[in-house]
């Protein structure tokens, strides 16, 4: 005679094979959604500091996972000098954001020379390269909201890169049976980009006509390159991690890891769909 799986059992079934705690990663994204377009419509300028906190959490995370690799990311420095150029990006504008960002570097070097020369290049490449990866991608979201009709912008944005990460996960749980880059990120399948690519076209053809009022075309394209810079962004945070020998950059979001592991397609997706509105709408 068979057990019935108890309730545990069935929880951890349930987890592996979505690679998550579905149910509390459903309720920590509603409540991430509803935050975000409330900040978007009600006061844009809010959504603005949304996303400087999310950034500075992030470069966080980032220097606790590489310190398993030995490296000492210039945390401090990155924050301060990465949000003042959002700030004047969206305030003011892009071209003095450049010399905010030089700073940054330069204040990067002068931080880390008190801990002498063992180490100096790696821990000053990672400070240059967090503040590429989190705070100049950023920046470029900045300058999407700093618009009349950045609000909408944004929020395509945010939409095209969710419904490829959904679609993705969706089609990637159900259908998933040929790997997309095994030697990289496992549960990755081609059904899944499909699955991605889908989703994502879908969601921009209906922000972009009623949210933007482009033509049709231009959500395709958008969705297209959208799901495709995605998937380049969650498989490259796949590689930093493997690379730091850890499973997830954080624990603040129950079910979905820390801030990193939820802005890795977003980052890398912000400057393609920029420029494809920028250039199209």
């Amino acid at each position: 005679m068979s057990e019935s799986p108890s309730p545990a059992d069935s929880e951890s079934k349930k987890s592996s094979r979505a690679g998550r705690n579905l149910p509390a990663a459903i309720a920590v994204g509603l409540s991430l959604i509803a935050m975000i377009i409330a900040a978007l419509f009600i006061v844009k300028t809010a959504f603005a500091f949304v996303v400087m906190i999310a950034l500075t959490i992030a470069v966080f995370e980032l220097a606790n996972a590489m310190r398993a690799a030995n490296i000492t990311l210039p945390a401090i420095p990155v924050a301060v000098g990465g949000v003042a150029a959002m700030l004047v990006t969206y305030f003011i504008s892009a071209n003095h954001a450049l010399v905010a960002l030089a700073l940054t570097v330069i204040a990067v070097f002068l931080y880390r020379l008190r801990g002498g020369a063992d180490g100096f290049v790696k821990d000053v490449t990672a400070g240059i390269f967090s503040l590429g990866y989190l705070f100049v991608m950023g920046s470029v979201v900045m300058m999407m909201l700093s618009v009349d009709d950045g609000h909408w912008r944004v929020l395509t944005f945010i939409g095209v890169t969710v419904a490829s990460d959904v679609g993705g996960y969706a089609a990637g749980v159900f259908l998933g049976k040929h790997p997309l880059a095994p030697n990289i990120s496992p549960k990755k399948s081609w059904e899944g980009l499909g699955g991605s690519i889908t989703a994502s076209i879908l969601v921009g053809l209906l922000f972009t006509i009623y949210g933007l009022g482009a033509d049709w075309w231009v959500g395709l394209i958008l969705g297209f390159f959208a799901a495709i810079a995605g998937t380049l962004g969650d498989l490259s945070e796949s590689l930093i991690k493997r690379d730091l020998g850890i499973k997830d950059m954080g624990n603040l979001l129950p079910g979905h890891g820390g801030i990193m592991d939820r802005l890795d397609s977003l980052i890398v997706v912000a400057p393609v769909a920029f420029i494809i509105m920028y250039l199209l709408i």
